[in-house]
């Protein structure tokens, strides 16, 4: 398990792109990819390692959509992994709450979110996505 990225809710992807972008150098930037299931489009910023993720909401019905429109923020850490259903059966085990089962996500990859269910710590949305084949 590796951190692939730090997703960050942003109201409009391309505003938030040019503001970051006044204030550092990336190493990369891709082009928005819609992840259709989610209903938002999402964009990885390379500075190094980890990659930063825009995520917008492309439907007022989006799972994100309220977050973004009270401003956005940092939203999840996501984790690469080689083998989904095992890592969220594990932390299922462990006493995690699944969110989202694993289901296609951006890159033809699979995803699934859960919720670490932390007292303590306030960063418990957690993505799994799957180490390409």
């Amino acid at each position: 398990m590796k951190l692939h990225h730090i997703g960050v809710v942003v109201p409009n992807m391309q505003d938030s792109l040019g503001e970051l972008k006044r204030f550092m150098d990336f190493q990369s930037i891709s082009l928005p990819m819609p992840v259709g299931t989610r209903k938002v489009n999402v964009c990885f910023l390379k500075i190094g390692e980890p990659f930063l993720e825009l995520i917008e909401p492309t439907s007022p019905d989006s799972t994100i959509s309220d977050f973004a429109q009270n401003g956005g923020g940092i939203h999840h850490l996501c984790f690469e992994v080689s083998d989904i259903e095992k890592e969220v059966d594990a932390m299922v085990r462990k006493g995690a709450v699944l969110l989202v089962a694993p289901e296609k996500g951006f890159d033809d990859r699979k995803i699934a979110f859960i919720d670490l269910n932390l007292s303590n710590t306030n960063c418990g949305l957690i993505e799994f996505l799957e180490a390409k084949k």
